[in-house]
């Protein structure tokens, strides 16, 4: 018990000296809003809050809007393996679209959604299918 004190009151002084950093209890954000325009969300830290905001608006359930209320910024995700040569556009209502292609379970760079709305759709096989807003 004793070394389990000293323990913790080595590691306060080194803490309180500043030779050992305390963990950051929420990591900056990579981007913020229109900043994040056209980025990987698996390559910022948008991802890690990220949520499903909306799905689809057709009996298919493949597409999901994701949103990341850190970054406030969204990004398209295909639920269903989609085949080669599909793609997801991703669009505000600002105006701006990206589109990203690929296959199976594959998510679009992602674009501004801080005051302002977005949605998803995912085109593959001669289907097309959106995602509500958010």
């Amino acid at each position: 018990m004793k070394h389990h004190i000293a323990v913790l009151l080595g590691t306060g002084a080194l803490l309180a000296t500043g030779l050992v950093a305390a963990p950051n209890a929420a990591a900056a954000t990579s981007c913020l809003g229109a900043t994040c325009n056209g980025k990987n969300p698996a390559a910022t830290t948008c991802a890690n809050d990220a949520r499903t905001v909306a799905g689809n608006q057709a009996p298919i359930d493949a597409m999901e809007l994701r949103y990341s209320p850190s970054c406030r910024a969204a990004w398209g995700r295909f639920k269903i393996s989609a085949p080669s040569g599909s793609k997801i556009e991703i669009k505000n209502k600002q105006g701006k679209k990206y589109t990203t292609y690929g296959s199976g379970k594959f998510y679009s760079v992602m674009i501004n959604d801080k005051d302002v709305k977005a949605w998803a759709c995912g085109y593959w096989s001669g289907n097309t299918e959106c995602t509500g807003d958010y």
